[in-house]
């Protein structure tokens, strides 16, 4: 892990012109990013792939030994291609690269011998060298993989924030999962599936356990005309039968929370999520123009799986 790690750390002075040159040419095509390789670096381009467009750059996967026997006709005249190879003379590569340059279409070459026949023949250079593989036999592609794959990832994040490529973007390419429901997942999606308790003002302790016994959200909002008051939980319950010997006469504006956490309805549900956390309560009411809709409780985002 340690001669990872040192690997991916001396990459940061080949993030230099020649990387920016290319990170300018990808962002510039019409075309999509076709990402090939052999052996591992073939799984890398895969996962580039994958990082490329969840994150706004359209991108395919073209496996080198394939693309010799019938797949090269995926790349069209738009499109630039990007080559990972560790040695970058691989006999695949090697037969790949004049069919590509023969179609007219840019090649970058995502190297580790920046002195190779891909690099001297490619348009842009990546260069993903690195001292020995974790390897003890400095055989196995280990730390040369991690490498490939670090600089994909920067790439990647680069061309996102060219293109100012937002959460909500991202959320479009994830809708499903935990990931999506927290990327586009909103409070007024949720809260109208619970009941709404509340009670007005004057309310009765007797009327206020009624109606947050029969909601079953452990609370009830506290209303003055059809605004939101304040709010009544079972741990206000609980304090005032510490805090008043007698109940009789007792209100609900006399053991409510007058300023209580609440929420509009159009927030992302995950923004519920970090007020109750943040505040150590398990629900928030809901509300538009000081008016209560609704609540959501913690319970609510359990189910979506939100945590």
């Amino acid at each position: 892990m340690q001669n990872e790690a040192e690997a991916v750390k001396n990459l940061l002075p080949f993030v230099d012109e020649e990387f920016e040159r290319c990170v300018l040419a990808i962002s510039g095509i019409k075309g999509r990013v076709v990402v090939t390789g052999i052996g591992k670096s073939a799984l890398i381009a895969s996962k580039m792939v994958a990082t490329f467009n969840s994150t706004g750059t359209p991108a395919v996967f073209m496996h080198a030994a394939d693309a010799i026997h019938g797949d090269l006709g995926m790349i069209q005249d738009q499109d630039i291609v990007i080559c990972l190879s560790k040695s970058g003379l691989t006999p695949e590569i090697k037969v790949l690269v004049p069919l590509l340059k023969r179609r007219g279409v840019p090649i970058v070459a995502l190297v580790g011998n920046i002195h190779s026949y891909l690099a001297e023949q490619a348009d842009y250079v990546l260069n993903a060298t690195i001292a020995e593989e974790a390897c003890p036999h400095n055989l196995a592609p280990t730390t040369s993989t991690t490498a490939a794959l670090a600089l994909g990832d920067a790439l990647a994040i680069c061309l996102l924030e060219l293109k100012e490529f937002s959460k909500e973007n991202f959320a479009e390419f994830h809708p499903g999962g935990t990931l999506g429901k927290r990327m586009y997942l909103r409070v007024q999606d949720i809260f109208p599936r619970n009941t709404l308790p509340k009670v007005g003002v004057e309310a009765s302790i007797r009327e206020v356990i009624i109606e947050i016994s029969g909601k079953r959200l452990g609370a009830t909002c506290v209303v003055e005309g059809e605004k939101l008051a304040g709010i009544i939980t079972d741990g206000d319950l609980r304090r005032m039968l510490n805090t008043y010997d007698s109940i009789n006469g007792l209100k609900a504006a006399d053991i409510m929370t007058k300023s209580p956490r609440t929420i509009e309805p159009d927030a992302y549900a995950v923004e519920a999520l970090r007020i109750m956390q943040e505040n150590n309560i398990t629900q928030l009411v809901v509300i538009q123009n000081e008016l209560p809709l609704g609540f959501i409780h913690v319970h609510d985002l359990l189910k979506e799986g939100i945590f």
